[in-house]
């Protein structure tokens, strides 16, 4: 068997579509209804690309237009987003075991396409030893280029969709259920998923604003790691 590292350009390439396009075609629906949002909201569509450029975090983008459309100041608008993005912070140290060894540039050039979506897919693969930069990189921009053209186009065209057409404001939740389902491997995942769901629910109705995604998934989370640590201090043969 060949190592992850090996294999032609082209084979690199296909490979990193290949995981990656579900990625994309979730992206498409999702970035039309943000240009749509951000057009509605007074961006032109070079502004709306720059943003999309400059940022690439649909999450925060979304939150940015629904601020700008209420007023906020711009330290308002950047403390928020900066909050939504702490997250990255996790996958990034997550992902930084297996990238130990890459040179600096090509790290930036990495992490600036890491979002929840990549990360979900890139990790299990690094994780399985199958996977390598150049495939993860394929995925991160092939997600970043449909990104860029489909907030354009949705920018350049939002004035002829309405805001709710096509189910787009469902896309962003159903393509995250699609990837917590890729990501559901064994007994301890399921538990940790229906665990951050619970949080997340109480949570919501203790706290106003979105934090309470970012602390529920860190409850989850830690709940998961000692839950497993348990089951493995009571496997046979553990000593």
């Amino acid at each position: 068997m060949s190592s992850p590292s090996s294999g032609s350009r082209a084979a690199v390439f296909k490979e990193g579509l290949t995981a990656g396009w579900p990625i994309c075609l979730g992206y498409l629906p999702i970035g039309m209804a943000f240009g749509v949002l951000a057009q509605k909201a007074g961006l032109t569509p070079l502004q709306i690309g720059l943003m999309s450029i400059l940022v690439f975090a649909g999450s925060s983008q979304f939150i940015a237009v629904s601020m700008l459309t209420a007023g906020a100041s711009a330290p308002a608008i950047i403390t928020t987003t900066f909050v939504v993005n702490l997250r990255h912070m996790l996958m990034s140290s997550a992902l930084a075991v297996y990238l130990r060894s890459i040179h600096r540039g090509l790290l930036a050039l990495y992490a600036y396409g890491v979002t929840d979506e990549s990360f979900a897919v890139n990790l299990p693969r690094f994780n399985a030893g199958t996977w390598s930069l150049p495939r993860a990189l394929v995925v991160n921009h092939a997600a970043n280029l449909t990104w860029f053209i489909s907030t354009v186009t949705g920018g350049i065209g939002g004035r002829f969709i309405p805001e709710g057409a096509f189910g787009i404001d469902y896309a962003l939740v159903a393509m995250f259920i699609c990837l917590l389902i890729y990501q559901i491997r064994e007994l301890i995942h399921l538990l940790t998923a229906v665990m951050a769901g619970l949080a997340a629910a109480g949570l919501a109705l203790l706290f106003p604003g979105n934090s309470y995604i970012v602390s529920a998934s860190v409850v989850a989370a830690t709940l998961g790691v000692v839950l497993r640590r348990k089951v493995i201090r009571r496997a046979p043969g553990h000593e």
